[in-house]
């Protein structure tokens, strides 16, 4: 039996498709942190732009599909250990043998950039820090049937993962000789908040995820449609943390919903709900309470 009650939270909620989009990062040094994306991490250069708005740039991705965008700053600081922002950005690959790839690839390029790895029951999950310490999650997620879910909230957990045997099990010669052509997209976006709290009261209630699981006051998991999270956000390293200030990192988090009136809805459901937001007809863009900026668009 469906309720009022119901039916009103399926209508505040983002639509089963919403997806995320290309993560921007403010750089100090773009040469070097595009090499480390395209060399190591194997994504392609689709675009550069030395003259754009805000600093020069460079888009890089699998096939069509942007997954960081390099924004030039060097006039900005790097934001403190203990500052909100971007905790990791996710990249989703399609098969194991497509993960074990990039992570050989960065492991033997980088080997000092490798932080960890576990297996989530959900996915396997690879960890490094670039060159200027943006995290990187490199995962690969088992088949939805797989997944399980006690009292509505997803079963995950951080196993040990043997990097070595990992690779050893999945890596193929037609992995290596073909990653740069091979599907890749933004799975999830986790961000170093304040408070576990407040980040409910804004991306559940109001920006209208799902809460798939949560640890306390120290970690919030969200998603769209029935996935394990679309965006994540703790305070392992930054209870307490308020707005940020400009400074290198974070630059965007971008969310795609599937058309434009799940994109109206969201607006006006934000607009309900006090959030300021600036709404050019393709975009609705905002900042969640430690000014991560958030820019939510149509698919397509």
């Amino acid at each position: 039996m469906t309720t009022s009650n119901d039916s009103a939270r399926t209508a505040d909620l983002l639509a089963a498709d919403t997806g995320m989009g290309a993560v921007t990062l403010r750089v100090a040094d773009l040469d070097a942190m595009t090499a480390y994306y395209r060399d190591a991490v194997t994504l392609t250069v689709l675009a550069t732009d030395p003259t754009a708005a805000g600093g020069a740039q460079a888009v890089l991705g699998r096939g069509a599909t942007p997954i960081v965008i390099l924004q030039h700053a060097p006039e900005l600081r790097h934001a403190g250990p203990r500052e909100a922002g971007l905790f990791h950005t996710a990249i989703l690959f399609e098969t194991e043998a497509d993960l074990a790839a990039a992570v050989y690839s960065v492991a033997s390029r980088y080997p000092q950039s490798f932080t960890g790895s576990a297996d989530h029951l959900v996915s396997k999950a690879f960890y490094f820090d670039d060159p200027e310490g943006n995290g990187i999650e490199l995962y690969w997620d088992r088949d939805r049937t797989e997944w399980s879910w006690t009292h509505g909230q997803i079963d995950m957990a951080t196993l040990a993962l043997d990097p070595n045997a990992f690779l050893q099990s999945a890596i193929t010669e037609e992995a290596l000789a073909g990653t740069a052509g091979r599907p890749a997209t933004v799975g999830h976006v986790h961000l170093s908040v304040g408070d576990v709290e407040a980040a409910h009261r804004f991306y559940v209630q109001q920006l209208g995820f799902e809460a798939t699981t949560r640890f306390g006051p120290q970690a919030l998991f969200v998603s769209a449609g029935g996935y394990h999270h679309h965006m994540a956000m703790n305070t392992w390293r930054s209870a307490g943390a308020g707005r940020r200030q400009l400074a290198l990192g974070l630059g965007l988090v971008r969310i795609e919903v599937p058309t434009a009136d799940d994109l109206g809805a969201l607006g006006e459901r934000l607009g309900h709900y006090g959030v300021r937001t600036r709404d050019d007809g393709r975009t609705v863009a905002f900042d969640d309470p430690w000014l991560n900026q958030i820019h939510v668009t149509a698919r397509g």
